[in-house]
């Protein structure tokens, strides 16, 4: 059974292009494109890692975030947030919270976020 990543992201652009790669990577994605939309997948269907964006409409991702941790069936669900945002302050508010990694968007590759999806996946299965 392949493993289930939600993909929250407003970019569209963004969410084909990491979509296309996940599943030729052979996961499940799911998607969505708001704050809310996330929590309620995040809830229903339970996925093994949630790929975060901060800067989204309706709820932002730390808020996505901040619920998820204080939820007993959501916070073991590794998140790792993808952002434009680099500064200090939200790394540290992230890794605060619960993200188990933070990465800026210009930074990586598609296949660097692919690896970096499967090094915590396997972590969280240990």
């Amino acid at each position: 059974m392949s493993e289930k990543i939600l993909i929250a992201e407003d970019d569209k652009f963004l969410a084909i292009a990491l979509i296309d790669k996940l599943k030729k990577e052979n996961f499940e994605v799911i998607t969505a494109v708001n704050g809310e939309e996330a929590l309620a997948k995040v809830k229903n269907e339970k996925p093994n890692l949630v790929l975060l964006d901060l800067i989204m409409p309706v709820k932002n991702g730390f808020e996505v975030l901040e619920e998820m941790k204080l939820s007993g069936e959501l916070k073991t669900i590794p998140v790792i947030v993808l952002s434009n945002l680099g500064q200090q302050e939200d790394v540290k508010k992230c890794r605060d919270i619960g993200a188990v990694d933070y990465l800026v968007k210009a930074d990586w590759t598609m296949a660097k976020v692919v690896e970096k999806i499967k090094e915590h996946l396997a972590r969280n299965k240990s």
